[in-house]
């Protein structure tokens, strides 16, 4: 470690999916992504809602939960494989499917319909998450099975009026993304290679000089959600580790939270509305644990 040791905190149960919502089986996702294992959830995507209700995604069973204090709601259930989702204008949430490309939910009666499904006639190689960026736009990261021994996975931009950009064409493995609080810079997790890149936005599509921000242990996974605290503080999980890693404006390690209590599997990231409550989805025990990042 080039800088002092951060600080160790230690999250809360927040809430665990409830057994009714659990049979474990064997699925295509889990397949392909998790060796065969038998699965009883794997989630992700946590976000909140217009209302305020904390909503996550359930990939291999095409679920998407709304979480309450003691039950967990179904908002919606359908095949595919949903992996990211935000909160967007009016109201609206984005899901990033791996199967069916960009989709809409409405959160009140679970409808949901397609916004893209390919570029140019070519489809996705797999999205995983999306974030609501400036003028409307949406970013996307198209990760597939990308990684060292290919890195082509994309991060790609959607205008209201149908104008794609393909931001970064060359990602090994990108996963989480998040923009800072000016919607100025965006910063992306390189699963594979365990880097979180960072570049400026801009309206042209030009990227130059993307910088990688910050470089985690190896293991067994990189980084995969992020998510921007209320004082630009970069909160990144790294399940494998079971750890998630605040730094600050310079990539320095201030905090990290230990999530190793409930599982290994940290895979995701928001922030609560007062903007220092760390919410993380914890898929190897099916739970969304709480930290609270104190501010210095």
């Amino acid at each position: 470690m080039w800088f002092p040791s951060p600080r160790t905190l230690t999250p809360r149960l927040l809430g665990r999916l409830p057994d009714r919502h659990r049979q474990p089986r064997r699925t295509p996702w889990g397949d392909a992504n998790r060796g065969g294992a038998l699965l009883d959830s794997f989630l992700e995507g946590p976000c909140f809602d217009a209302a305020g209700n904390l909503l996550v995604v359930d990939i291999p069973f095409g679920r998407v939960f709304r979480v309450g204090p003691r039950e967990w709601e179904v908002v919606a259930e359908y095949e595919g494989w949903p992996n990211g989702l935000a909160a967007g204008p009016a109201g609206s949430l984005y899901l990033a499917d791996h199967r069916h490309g960009l989709l809409s939910l409405d959160a009140a009666t679970g409808s949901i319909a397609p916004l893209l499904e390919n570029v140019a006639g070519e489809g996705f190689r797999g999205l995983n998450d999306v974030v609501a960026g400036p003028g409307d736009s949406i970013l996307l990261t198209d990760q597939g099975q990308t990684g060292l021994q290919d890195p082509t996975g994309r991060v790609w931009r959607l205008w209201p009026d149908g104008r794609v950009d393909c931001l970064i064409r060359n990602a090994p493995s990108p996963n989480g993304l998040v923009l800072d609080r000016a919607g100025a810079h965006c910063f992306v997790a390189m699963t594979r290679s365990c880097e979180v890149w960072r570049f400026a936005l801009r309206a042209d599509g030009v990227v130059g000089k993307a910088q990688c921000f910050l470089r985690l242990p190896g293991g067994l996974m990189g980084p995969d959600g992020l998510a921007m605290d209320a004082r630009e503080r970069l909160c990144v999980a790294n399940p494998g580790h079971g750890l998630v890693w605040v730094v600050d404006g310079f990539g320095v390690p201030v905090f990290v939270v230990d999530c190793t209590g409930f599982g290994r599997l940290p895979t995701n990231l928001c922030l609560a509305p007062d903007g220092t409550t760390l919410l993380i989805t914890e898929s190897q025990s099916g739970s969304v644990l709480a930290a609270e990042l104190p501010p210095g």
